[in-house]
């Protein structure tokens, strides 16, 4: 097979998998090491993490940090402030991916974006997560009630003034969800702690 030939069959590959493949993937699919990173030297393809390449005339993700976790993590939920962007509950901008794992489970290494790793029960883990697509990548996230709940157990390192600036901005978008909050409040073991707030921001 040309070199020609089999570049083009490797771009087609990355355009059915939405522009972006893992190194695994590639492998999987016949393409060596050697053609990725053939690829990436004449700039057909650029490489966006360790492991992980997407097609440079594909257009820019809207949030490249947050698909480069979906693709190269699918277990980890996106968390607390990151959540919170990604909701429109906050006017931080995070300055690294937040996300959650179960307890046990083997620590995520990635030299871009910097990750801040939370280990959460199983329980707390599994509750509240919503499946997205972020430019054709499933992504893994908490949802608003589930995350502002998150937010008060982790209200002494995130910041109090950010907790009840996320829950105005939660009740401002309007039909805020009391039942829905109780319920991640209790999936945390923070309800005594939220109800107050709740009463006099709700």
């Amino acid at each position: 097979m040309s070199d020609n030939k089999s570049q083009l069959q490797t771009q087609e590959l990355f355009r059915s998998h939405n522009g972006y493949l893992r190194m695994s993937e590639a492998i999987q699919s016949g393409i060596t090491r050697y053609m990725l990173y053939s690829l990436r030297d004449s700039g057909i393809v650029e490489q966006v993490s360790r492991g992980v390449f997407r097609l440079a005339e594909c257009p820019t993700p809207g949030n490249p940090d947050l698909v480069i976790v979906g693709l190269k993590y699918p277990k980890a939920v996106i968390c607390l402030l990151s959540a919170l962007a990604f909701h429109d509950l906050t006017t931080q901008i995070p300055n690294r991916v937040e996300v959650a794992l179960p307890r046990k489970s083997r620590r995520p290494t990635l030299d871009f974006p910097p990750l801040s790793v939370h280990r959460f029960s199983r329980h707390a883990y599994s509750f509240g997560i919503e499946e997205h697509e972020l430019d054709g990548v499933p992504l893994k996230i908490y949802s608003p009630e589930k995350t502002i709940a998150d937010c008060f157990k982790f209200r002494n390192k995130i910041g109090m003034d950010v907790v009840l600036e996320a829950l105005k901005l939660y009740k401002a978008a309007g039909k805020p969800d009391i039942a829905g909050l109780l319920e991640a409040a209790k999936a945390c073991r923070v309800k005594n702690v939220m109800l107050p707030y709740l009463e006099a921001i709700l």
